[in-house]
């Protein structure tokens, strides 16, 4: 296996993963706007993909945004996505992936990777525990939602 930052040119296979996991977080399929979605990120560098390749099969892949604290007046990493296909689970992926983002963040010379998961999400839970992140008991996390 093999992983990497994305390019352009891993646009169609990073979004079928892309499209699969906003399946698992309860949305209607849509690959077009996966597709599209991705492409602008990609275009714009907004976003950093890293992906997993398991010879030319796209097997995971997670996406990375910046955000800054005011606090320390740092930049941070907002882990915003992970996905494993579901038929190569179990098989180290997920921790992959996060191994490679530490990298990238300590590369790049960040003060924290944030990331949030649902409640239920209890294997995920695991796998960030099991990586060294911690659940933030220090503040709350509210949102407003505008649509």
């Amino acid at each position: 296996m093999e992983i990497y930052r994305a390019t352009t040119e891993d646009l169609e296979g990073v979004s079928h993963l892309f499209n699969s996991y906003r399946m698992f977080y309860a949305q209607t399929s849509d690959l077009g706007g996966a597709k599209s979605y991705l492409k602008e990120r990609l275009e714009n560098e907004d976003s950093i993909i890293f992906v997993v390749k398991n010879e030319q099969r796209y097997v995971g892949f997670t996406q990375l945004y910046p955000t800054f604290s005011s606090i320390s007046m740092k930049t941070a990493w907002i882990l915003n996505d992970l996905y494993v296909d579901p038929e190569v689970r179990k098989q180290g992926i997920g921790e992959m992936l996060l191994h490679r983002v530490k990298e990238y963040a300590i590369k790049t010379g960040v003060i924290s990777i944030s990331l949030s998961t649902a409640p239920d999400n209890y294997s995920a839970q695991r796998l960030y525990e099991k990586n060294g992140y911690e659940q933030d008991s220090q503040f709350y996390h509210y949102e407003l939602s505008l649509t």
